[in-house]
């Protein structure tokens, strides 16, 4: 379902590497969220949420700064100030929370988000736009757990504990939106070079025909 570890080293050492060279300041922290795996960008957005107080889903260039040391990004405050300032194109001197992530987010043909999507939908069952627990019943299968099958854990508990894997522990209500599904799987797919790899990892998690 997940990177294996040798591709997350991989992806790591990659990132770092590239970190060094490059002059763009969302490419930059890209790699620093990427340095630290697959889930490196979620993480980060955790962080932001997790500071958004009012909950307007804005951020200015306070709550960037402080959401960028807070995550433990070692960056200088010139770097910072050129990311707040790439990212906000409408000069508003304020971040949309959701179109912040989804520029950081590392590219992706459209093999592989078609791929994701195709998981996400069957995932989806009422369709909603929305993954909850009761979406899983019937596509994943909780039997398998060794928590579920040593009686320490119900079904219900498995469930939150697999949607806990995209969504932000924060936001304990269990649902999974479709961003959040992209964003956990963009950061899996910088880990995986071969376009074929990835969507036979997809295919074989979620059995998708």
């Amino acid at each position: 379902m997940a990177a294996t570890s040798r591709h997350e080293y991989e992806m790591k050492m990659k990132c770092k590497k590239a970190a060094t060279k490059t002059t763009d300041p969302v490419e930059l922290l890209r790699l620093k969220c990427l340095e630290r795996g697959a889930s490196g960008i979620k993480g980060l957005g955790r962080t932001f949420r997790i500071m958004d107080d009012d909950g307007n889903k804005k951020l200015d260039y306070r709550e960037f700064e402080k959401g960028i040391y807070d995550y433990g990004l070692d960056l200088e405050p010139e770097e910072i100030k050129a990311m707040f300032q790439k990212f906000d194109t409408d000069r508003s001197g304020t971040l949309d929370f959701d179109e912040f992530l989804k520029a950081l987010r590392p590219p992706m043909n459209k093999a592989r988000k078609s791929i994701i999507l195709k998981a996400f939908h069957k995932l989806d069952k009422s369709g909603d736009g929305v993954i909850t627990t009761e979406d899983l019943k019937g596509t994943y299968n909780a039997n398998q757990h060794p928590k579920f099958r040593n009686g320490e854990w119900t079904e219900e508990k498995v469930f939150l504990s697999f949607l806990s894997n995209f969504d932000s522990p924060d936001d304990p209500d269990g649902k999974v939106t479709r961003e959040e599904f992209i964003n956990y799987y963009s950061g899996v797919s910088a880990s995986i070079d071969s376009d074929a790899y990835f969507d036979l990892m997809m295919r074989s998690a979620w059995k998708l025909g």
